[in-house]
């Protein structure tokens, strides 16, 4: 029952619907995919061993009740399950964050499941594990990354193909310094679908590079 980690720490949510919260994060290492545009590449491979145990302590130490498990991709290590239901069953408010390429059906639905789908402009579209999209519910959240109009227009033909306007939260979370904040807002405000503008607050405030926040 060991995972591997890249990094825990605590700060605020920078994103999702609830961000700004204080939150205790546990970012788990390896990825099966490579966005363009990802942030976190260091957790690709690498980090230290950590039994489920030590994290359910790490968390009860931080004394922080909300907990967000991140990647990487967490999903593709068996035992994110148990660590997922442990932190429940421990009283914790618990937070996914998905690349959206593998089932999220034996998640614990005390979760909330944060799914990624992949836009073109990730150069990982092809890879969605599309029957997610009919797992979510109105406790979860879809994150579009979009770095560009083309993949704000895919995004919401997504949504409109799935029907998920009145289900899950849907963000639009414009890449950083590539797609102006002002613009990305102006096609939330314009799209007819129930949009929420998704920034990245700990990049506002500490700044892309800044790890640990």
């Amino acid at each position: 029952m060991a995972l591997s980690v890249s990094e825990i720490f605590t700060s605020i949510l920078g994103e999702s619907t609830l961000a700004g919260r204080p939150a205790f994060f546990i970012r788990l290492a390896g990825c099966n995919l490579r966005c363009r545009w990802c942030d976190t590449p260091y957790a690709y491979e690498g980090g230290g061993s950590w039994e489920v145990e030590a994290l359910l302590e790490a968390a009860r130490a931080s004394r922080q009740r909300l907990v967000l498990v991140t990647g990487g991709e967490p999903l593709l290590q068996e035992d994110t399950l148990l660590l997922l239901s442990r932190l429940g069953d421990a009283g914790h408010e618990v937070l996914l964050e998905t690349n959206g390429s593998l089932p999220i059906r034996a998640v614990d639905r005390r979760v909330r499941r944060i799914v990624d789908v992949k836009c073109p402009g990730s150069g990982m579209d092809g890879a969605m594990h599309w029957p997610n999209l009919a797992e979510v519910t109105p406790s979860d959240e879809i994150k579009f990354v979009v770095g560009s109009r083309e993949d704000f227009e895919f995004a919401e033909a997504v949504i409109r193909r799935f029907g998920l306007p009145g289900g899950p939260a849907l963000l639009i979370s414009p890449v950083f310094g590539e797609v102006p904040l002002a613009e990305a807002a102006r096609w939330v405000v314009e799209s007819p679908l129930p949009l929420r503008l998704n920034l990245q607050w700990h990049k506002i405030i500490w700044g892309p590079e800044t790890r640990g926040v």
